[in-house]
C-alpha cells in the first residue's frame, strides 16, 4: 500500500477493488447485530475470486458494500479508483451502471422486453455507446453468451440457463470493469451450472474481473482464489488451482 507524505492511506486505491476495516452493523429489536466485523479485502484486475461460507457469514453483506446496494457503517470501499461509500444515491446509480455488472440467482430480467433488449437496457439508461451502436453491439454480447438465436424472444420463452447467459450479457454491456455475481447458478441444474462456470471462465480468459458468491463448492473450485466468510470476519483466502 502506497502512503502519503504524512504517512496516511491515500483517498484511492491501488487495487480494483478494496475493502478497508468495513464494519456493518444493523439495528433490530433484539439488539444491534454485526454483519461484518473489520472487514480487508483487496482484488485486482483479472482476478476470478468465489467468496463461500454458511448463511448469515456475512456473504451477501459484503457483496452488497462492493456494488454499492448497502453502505458500511464504517470503514472504507473503494471500486476501480472510486470511494463509493461517499456516494449519494444518485452518483451510486450512475456510477454503477457504468462500472459494475450484477448477475443475480433469479436473472431479473425485464419480463415485458426481449431478450436483446434486456442486454441494451444498460446502454440506454447510461447513454454508452452511440445509439445506432447498440443493437450492433447487444448482438455481439447474445453471440458471445452463445444464445444470440434467442435475441428476439422474450425471457420467459427461453430456459432458465439462457435466460442466466442473457443476464451476465446484460452484465457486460458497458463493458464494466467488474463483474459481480451472486449465486449465478444457485437456480441452475448441474449441467447448465457447468456451462455458466466455463463462461465465467472464458470472461476472466478475456481480461475480466469476476467476484461471485457461492455455495457450489465445484464453481468456487474453478475460482483462482477463494474467500470465506464466518460470523462476519474473513478466515482464508486461499489461492485455486486454475490461477
Amino acid at each position: 500500500m502506497k502512503r502519503n507524505v504524512n504517512g496516511s492511506k491515500p483517498t484511492t486505491s491501488e487495487h480494483l477493488v478494496e475493502l478497508r476495516r468495513v464494519v456493518k452493523t444493523y439495528k433490530t429489536e433484539a439488539g444491534d447485530f454485526v454483519a461484518l466485523k473489520g472487514i480487508d479485502l483487496t482484488i485486482d484486475a483479472g482476478e476470478f475470486v468465489a467468496v463461500v461460507g454458511k448463511s448469515g457469514s456475512g456473504k451477501s453483506t459484503m457483496i452488497n458494500m462492493i456494488t454499492g446496494i448497502d453502505r458500511p457503517t464504517s470503514g472504507e470501499v473503494y471500486v476501480n479508483g472510486t470511494p463509493i461509500h461517499t456516494l449519494n444515491e444518485d452518483q451510486m446509480a450512475r456510477w454503477r451502471g457504468r462500472n459494475m455488472g450484477v448477475v443475480f440467482q433469479f436473472f431479473q430480467l425485464l419480463p415485458t422486453l426481449t431478450v436483446l433488449e434486456n442486454v441494451m437496457l444498460p446502454m440506454d439508461f447510461c447513454n454508452v455507446y452511440a445509439r445506432d451502436e447498440r443493437y450492433d453491439r447487444a448482438m455481439e454480447l447474445l453471440r458471445q453468451v452463445d444464445i444470440v438465436e434467442h435475441a428476439h424472444k422474450l425471457p420467459t420463452a427461453i430456459s432458465g440457463g439462457q435466460q442466466q447467459r442473457a443476464a451476465i450479457a446484460r452484465a457486460l454491456a458497458n463493458d464494466p470493469p467488474i463483474i459481480v455475481a451472486d449465486e449465478p447458478t444457485g437456480n441452475l441444474d448441474s449441467r447448465t451450472a457447468n456451462d455458466v462456470s466455463r463462461l465465467f471462465e472464458d470472461l476472466v480468459a478475456q481480461g475480466k474481473t469476476i467476484l461471485m458468491v457461492t455455495h457450489d463448492k465445484d464453481l468456487a473450485s474453478r475460482a483462482g482464489r477463494t474467500i470465506t466468510l464466518a460470523d462476519g470476519e474473513i478466515i482464508a483466502s486461499l489461492e485455486g488451482l486454475t490461477r
